[in-house]
């Protein structure tokens, strides 16, 4: 009898098991949201350059403290993140033998800051180092530095070693995958293993201690001046993580078909089927203050007002300046000296003479 009662409860608990079907979606979830937000951020910024453009510049650290705040609202209410209470899931911890603890109990200390920091701060630096990668890989295009200085050959060996560095993470990722579908893990992503943390689906008994919770949180009282006002800024802050909740929740569909639909694959599709001759350069220019800034002679740079050499296009505005200059220029500010318009290293066009 203590075999059977042990096997059915082993039973019970691996029917809470989520389905790989079920995992992945959640991890796709918000992986999906940050570049539809970072899309209609950077509609923000060029509608208004003035207003919003620091919500582009500064668009990685806005979205990783809102993150943080989301999911630590949840982690603490659901003991999940937003995509896995999206999904009815919840973390327990790993090698508990007990009766799993209901949602709104929390994870312990230890389990709860390990899977806030695995949740917010890996994807966080992974994009980051993503964004070098690409950056060095457009100084190694564009840079003027001599090929054998030892920073070329340095980040030259970085470029090389990145691609295997990427291979063997999301390597991990598929084979941590794998055992979980055929039963030889309890979790599949190994960003749970390292928080010591495994999913399981809610209960019956989850959901109505979660609504409680809910609702008993409007009729607690409270007196002393020190604790009205720590509740106050957890009200506040609380009142900030369901706002932001409430509105990904109701728009994360709309947020995934943004995502789709400004996909480079979708752009491809687009141009391949609407072919559009290239528009006419803007003409709503301030013609006062940029021909203060333009010389009289065509030859001559508008940066460092000498003859050009090495004469460079930006394929942003048009305009013509020595290769170093407007390098130098754009890798500092990102725009176009003349017209302000935001400007990557990537859009200079050299300009090759009949003679040269």
């Amino acid at each position: 009898m203590a075999e059977l009662g042990a096997h059915l409860t082993a039973a019970s608990v691996g029917d809470d098991r989520p389905s790989i079907f079920e995992a992945v979606a959640q991890d796709s979830l918000m992986a999906a949201v940050k570049p539809a937000l970072q899309h209609l951020v950077k509609v923000l910024a060029e509608s208004n350059p003035g207003r919003y453009s620091f919500l582009w510049r500064w668009f990685d650290e806005i979205y990783v403290l809102l993150d943080l705040l989301l999911q630590q609202h949840y982690l603490a209410r659901c003991s999940a993140s937003f995509s896995e209470n999206f999904y009815s899931l919840k973390r327990i911890p790993i090698g508990d033998r007990r009766q799993p603890p209901l949602a709104t109990a929390g994870l312990p200390k230890r389990q709860h800051w390990k899977s806030l920091l695995l949740l917010v701060l890996v994807p966080y630096l992974k994009g980051k180092l993503e964004k070098l990668v690409s950056s060095l890989r457009e100084e190694d295009e564009y840079s003027i530095h001599p090929p054998s200085s030892s920073w070329k050959r340095f980040y030259r060996a970085f470029l090389a070693a990145y691609p295997f560095v990427n291979m063997t993470w999301e390597g991990w990722f598929l084979i941590q995958q794998l055992c979980y579908i055929l039963g030889k893990a309890q979790h599949h992503s190994p960003m749970l293993r390292l928080a010591g943390v495994r999913l399981v689906r809610l209960t019956a008994e989850d959901i109505q201690a979660l609504e409680k919770k809910l609702a008993g949180a409007a009729l607690i009282q409270t007196h002393s001046i020190k604790t009205q006002v720590q509740s106050a800024v957890r009200k506040a802050l609380g009142g900030i993580a369901f706002s932001l909740s409430t509105g990904l929740s109701v728009s994360v569909f709309f947020l995934q078909f943004l995502d789709w639909w400004y996909s480079s694959e979708n752009q491809e599709t687009i141009k391949s089927r609407t072919a559009l001759p290239t528009p006419p350069p803007p003409v709503h220019l301030d013609h006062g203050a940029s021909s203060a800034l333009l010389p009289k002679l065509e030859t001559v740079c508008p940066l460092c007002r000498k003859i050009r050499v090495n004469a460079t296009a930006l394929s942003t505005s048009g305009f013509v300046f020595c290769y170093r200059c407007v390098y130098s220029y754009v890798k500092t500010h990102q725009r176009c000296p003349i017209t302000g318009y935001a400007t990557e290293v990537q859009h200079l066009v050299k300009l090759y003479s009949p003679e040269s």
